[in-house]
């Protein structure tokens, strides 16, 4: 599947909401195969090496229904790690400031209301309240130098969220 050539890559528009404010991501998919749809959320650019940031995305799930979905990407060089921003412990998300989401020394993700410790391969706890059990993995590719999320339906850009409200 080759979805870096213009011909073997259809773009258009999808929702995506980081706090309240909505932005625009671009949907890539490919035309002459039946392939899951991916949704590029940004660019591997807009990461730092050794950073994670965090994102609100409108999910569709398999009952039609739409709801928020927080989830933090992190970017490890080349690598990059998915996981919904939600600390296993007690549901809340993982950053204390706004895309705040690693230790103070920068290796490994960290639940800001309990100091939770979560390994930046794996998602799973090595410290604190929750120890052994893990973050809900995203699946995440990268194409054409974007990083696209796998696997899930977002809202689109002509579609109306829960609230009545165009994206």
């Amino acid at each position: 599947m080759n979805l870096a050539t213009p011909a073997g890559r259809r773009r258009c528009l999808a929702g995506i909401l980081t706090g309240t404010k909505a932005l625009l991501l671009t949907k890539c998919n490919e035309d002459n195969m039946n392939t899951s749809t991916v949704y590029a959320i940004c660019a591997m650019s807009d990461i730092p090496s050794q950073k994670a940031k965090g994102f609100l995305l409108m999910r569709v799930d398999d009952d039609g229904m739409t709801r928020p979905w927080p989830v933090v990407v992190v970017r490890w060089g080349q690598r990059v790690f998915g996981y919904v921003n939600k600390c296993p412990h007690d549901g809340v998300t993982l950053d204390w400031e706004r895309n705040q989401f690693l230790d103070p020394n920068g290796i490994r993700l960290m639940c800001g209301k309990h100091g939770a410790l979560f390994e930046l391969g794996t998602g799973i706890c090595v410290e604190g309240p929750c120890k052994g059990r893990s973050l809900q993995p995203v699946a995440l590719s990268i194409f054409d130098g974007d990083i696209c999320i796998t696997d899930v339906k977002l809202v689109e850009d002509d579609e109306v969220l829960p609230n009545g409200r165009e994206t």
